[in-house]
């Protein structure tokens, strides 16, 4: 199937990453959203708020694809880490259990829009202290929902499994973004 061009509104190289891999045609830019969320909203629903917010926010005549990640375990929310400390905490209470990951996709072309969210889980083993230390000196996980990539170092030595797509807990659902992107253009028909 030929596919539109794409811009993708997203700060996210791994997202630009796999839409580039997969074979898209992508151009990229980086809404700035105010992401706050009404406190009543349950956190699977969370991340497709946000990826409808960040599609509104953008104006383009290309078909405009945005997301968002969020980790969540025993109903809290564990969003990008602000310091050394707060991604040590993060995965200290990661280590040893499972844990959700949900990604929200909307996809939107003109007034037309179309959300979905992907959940993965995530069992993590049990993480030392100096494993997580060297973890965070290492891998610089700023920029990660719940500290920490499933493409690198974390994913190589401290997961033990996942029920789920994989490429979702990296933060983009590409088999289900396939599938729900030929839906929606099949629909403009």
């Amino acid at each position: 199937m030929n596919f539109p061009p794409i811009l993708l509104a997203s700060g996210s190289p791994r997202r630009r990453q796999l839409l580039t891999e997969a074979g898209f045609e992508v151009s990229f830019t980086s809404p700035d959203v105010d992401e706050s969320v009404p406190s009543e909203l349950p956190a699977e629903e969370i991340p497709v708020f946000l990826a409808y917010k960040k599609s509104l926010a953008v104006v383009s005549e290309l078909l405009v694809v945005t997301a968002d990640t969020i980790v969540s375990i025993e109903d809290e929310i564990l969003n990008k880490p602000k310091s050394d400390k707060e991604a040590f905490e993060m995965l200290s209470k990661l280590s040893g259990k499972s844990h959700k990951v949900y990604t929200g996709v909307c996809i939107r072309k003109g007034n037309r829009t179309h959300g979905f969210v992907e959940s993965s889980t995530v069992f993590f083993k049990t993480l030392s202290p100096e494993f997580i230390k060297t973890y965070i000196r290492k891998c610089s996980p700023f920029d990660k929902a719940g500290s920490y990539g499933i493409q690198d170092m974390m994913g190589y030595f401290g997961v033990r499994g996942i029920e789920g797509c994989y490429y979702n807990v990296m933060g983009f659902p590409m088999s289900r973004f396939y599938d729900e992107l030929i839906t929606f253009l099949n629909e403009e028909d």
